[in-house]
């Protein structure tokens, strides 16, 4: 992963997203010499972005099983069957 300082990317801003965009690496900005942020190319967020919300709608259904908050076959077609016809 590429590390630049906070001053570096006031300064080279263009050069360092170019970079970004060819190379698709995340860049660390750090600031007094600790990390502050990183860039990441936009279609790289968008997917970590969807892939977290998957994530997150799994831990849900998992937490609703263990909690015992699901339906049976029948139950979930009766509930859904507006839905499907």
């Amino acid at each position: 992963m590429k590390v630049e300082l906070v001053t570096n990317l006031k300064r080279q801003a263009t050069k360092i997203l170019a970079e970004l965009h060819d190379s698709k690496e995340p860049v660390l900005i750090t600031e007094h010499g600790k990390p502050s942020a990183y860039l990441v190319d936009v279609e790289d967020y968008e997917f970590m972005q969807r892939h977290l919300a998957l994530l997150e709608g799994l831990s849900r259904g998992e937490r609703a099983a263990l909690e015992g908050r699901t339906y049976s076959q029948s139950e979930a077609k009766e509930k859904l069957g507006k839905w499907l016809t």
